[in-house]
């Protein structure tokens, strides 16, 4: 009785590994070589196959749960609706809960006669038995044999918590969870003072903008983490998922965040091999509708490069919603479990984002910044101006307010406070951080970024005539325009290396640099050419095209 009990509760088993003749990993350590053992259904078929009884009921509560996720974003809706016809009155309503209580005791049948399904099959058997094994004991065994198997991730074991000791090294980084404020309250006015009427007043607005951002706000900003998308997208997260373990020998590990939230991670260790690329790491970061099964970490892969993916709170197996702190603290357990737990210096960690990854890949550069450097492709400066370019100018109002009081992703402000080597890809055909149409190049975001990273590293060079030649160079739509403002100015690297090399071996390289103060105006405008060429590279493509390996290549530095 114990065990059908565990086939009823236990978690919905997808899809079974095959067998892999690359190394396997000891206690718990996603990448760790070991000896190669057979595992418990190398004999079955790659997916899980579920008897009839199982199938069916499965799909009955899918159903269910579908026409639940349905009602509860139409919900609103729904009770405007009945209240106008005046379904809601108390002899209505009584009867109703009597239908939904009935409704709830046929999805517990349901679901009990799902697992007396999976008692009958010796696969669900064996994998059931091994989950509770892995959950009393994490023994290196129990959690190889585990890893054999994808199932519903809220079940899988905790592998790292935010808490551990060793993630409390002030030597290898910051600590654990960070309180820091992402986000700030619009300045006052001199000479006012917010008093309790002021506060009165504003409460309507403050309200206001949090019902917007709780509700309409987030799902539009992170699409991806609208359950109706996700189950849209599970047989392809499950074949991505099947990549990564299969043929690239990826980890995956459940990390604990310090809000509670449980981060879905995938590791894949190039360290044991012969690419040179493999022993640094790659932190993805991915889009808002990205995912690390089929998201940007194939770049690096194919590169060479050790990955470890993650997905935002609330996308596939992770939990919570991706609210900016729930995202700071996501990536926080993240760098952390890539030092503490996988062995990585701060020095051979490569940050990597895509898109809105942009936000959470800047907070852990200015948090933690030995990381080696920065990759921000196709990313933006600020959310308010490409939240304006979607909503109605009338809301103008709500809709700056809401953004800086409870989804501010101000990414070029974290990554002016990063001291490391930085490097922006540019979409040429950008439909997504353009703020007027793909083909007006100047209205990219990226653009933005560019400008405000140079003038705050390099503001006597950024003056005014070094940001106009730079604004010039980015309003070129190919490579021979570049080329050509480029060589108009007679722009001569040595010596611009050689000046930004005496500079540094006599003042350090700690940013800002006060370089250019005393350089005539064309000294200016070659050296803000030649900073602007180094840190922003442009791929011709639109938004959501994948990036080659061959234009995944290393910030410069001096």
């Amino acid at each position: 009785m114990a065990k059908l009990l565990s086939c009823v509760l236990g978690p919905r088993l997808y899809k079974i590994y095959r067998e892999r003749d690359s190394e396997r990993a000891p206690s718990g350590v996603p990448g760790t070589p070991t000896s190669v053992t057979t595992p418990p259904s190398s004999s079955w078929d790659t997916y899980y196959q579920p008897r009839a009884l199982e199938k069916h009921a499965d799909s009955i509560l899918a159903l269910a749960s579908v026409f639940w996720s349905i009602s509860y974003y139409s919900s609103p809706f729904a009770f405007f609706y009945l209240y106008r016809k005046g379904y809601l009155s108390l002899s209505k309503v009584v009867p109703f809960s009597h239908y939904a209580g009935t409704l709830l005791l046929l999805l517990a049948g349901v679901a009990c006669l799902r697992g007396i399904g999976r008692w009958t099959n010796p696969q669900y058997r064996q994998f059931i038995t091994i989950l509770e094994a892995t959950h009393r004991d994490q023994s290196a065994e129990n959690k190889r044999q585990l890893a054999n198997y994808n199932f519903d991730f809220r079940s899988w074991p905790v592998d790292f918590h935010w808490e551990e000791p060793s993630s409390r090294k002030e030597s290898q980084g910051g600590p654990s969870c960070r309180g820091v404020a992402l986000l700030r309250p619009e300045p006052l006015h001199r000479g006012t003072a917010d008093t309790l009427l002021d506060r009165v007043k504003k409460l309507p607005c403050q309200i206001t903008s949090y019902l917007v951002a709780h509700t309409l706000g987030r799902r539009m900003l992170y699409p991806g983490s609208v359950y109706l998308l996700q189950k849209a997208l599970m047989p392809v997260l499950l074949q991505g998922q099947a990549r990564l373990v299969e043929e690239c020998n990826g980890r995956r590990a459940k990390l604990l965040a310090c809000d509670g939230n449980e981060i879905d991670t995938m590791f894949v260790d190039r360290r044991g091999t012969a690419e040179p690329q493999g022993q640094k790491l790659v932190i993805c970061c991915e889009g808002n509708a990205g995912f690390y099964e089929v998201g940007c970490v194939s770049t690096p892969l194919e590169a060479g490069y050790s990955v470890l993916g993650w997905n935002h709170p609330g996308f596939a197996g992770s939990t919570g919603v991706p609210f900016p702190q729930n995202e700071a603290n996501a990536v926080d357990v993240v760098v952390q479990f890539a030092i503490h737990r996988l062995g990585f210096h701060p020095q051979d960690i490569i940050l990597y984002a895509w898109s809105i990854g942009g936000f959470t890949a800047t907070w852990a550069a200015m948090s933690y910044p030995d990381i080696s450097a920065v990759i921000l492709d196709a990313s933006f400066d600020d959310l308010v101006p490409l939240a304006l370019k979607v909503m109605p100018d009338s809301w103008r109002g709500l809709v700056t307010r809401t953004v800086r009081q409870h989804l501010n992703l101000n990414n070029a402000e974290q990554l002016c406070r990063y001291q490391g080597p930085v490097l922006l890809i540019r979409r040429t055909k950008d439909e997504i951080i353009t703020t007027t149409v793909p083909e007006d190049i100047m209205s990219n975001r990226g653009n933005d970024l560019l400008l405000k990273l140079l003038q705050h590293r390099y503001p006597r060079v950024m003056a005014e005539e070094g940001l106009q030649v730079v604004r010039q160079w980015l309003e070129a739509s190919s490579q021979l325009e570049e080329a050509s403002i480029y060589s108009r100015w007679e722009v001569e690297e040595d010596w611009c290396l050689s000046v930004l090399r005496s500079y540094q071996a006599e003042h350090g390289p700690e940013f800002p640099w006060s370089v250019g103060e005393d350089m005539s105006v064309d000294g200016r405008r070659q050296l803000a050419l030649f900073l602007a060429q180094k840190h922003l590279h442009n791929f011709e493509a639109t938004h959501c095209t994948p990036l080659p390996a061959q234009n995944f290549q290393m910030p410069w530095h001096l």
